[in-house]
């Protein structure tokens, strides 16, 4: 896994496992791997999957089952998506507005582009 300087480890880990939700990589109810074993898979410090677990946790994203480890919750998805769609919303479509209202971008062009993107999804 690339990490990049602008986030922290642990939540750039907290997102990597978030896209495996999504994506369907960890199903609902399903134990994830353990704080070894990420660890370990993205080369990192066992203590920092731990923090990003502890958050999703948190987040009620995953859950623990004492002695077993850790499990996707049953509306993981759901919470995952709410929370992403959340943040693009309040952080990052502001700026998406102001840049395209710098580059003086219609927003049938933005339509157009956009169309011809989920035609090749």
């Amino acid at each position: 896994m690339e990490f990049n300087n602008t986030h922290s480890i642990y939540l750039q880990i907290a997102e990597y496992v978030c896209d495996q939700i999504q994506l369907k990589q960890w199903l609902p109810g399903e134990k994830v791997l353990s704080v070894r074993e990420l660890a370990v898979k993205l080369e990192v410090n066992p203590n920092t999957v731990m923090r990003s677990y502890e958050y999703l946790q948190s987040q009620q994203i995953i859950y623990t089952k004492r002695g077993l480890g850790y499990f996707v919750a049953e509306d993981a998805v759901q919470r995952v998506t709410e929370a992403r769609k959340e943040h693009f919303l309040q952080e990052e479509l502001p700026q998406f507005f102001r840049k395209i209202y710098l580059l003086n971008i219609e927003l049938d062009e933005l339509k157009d582009r956009f169309d011809t993107f989920k035609s090749n999804m």
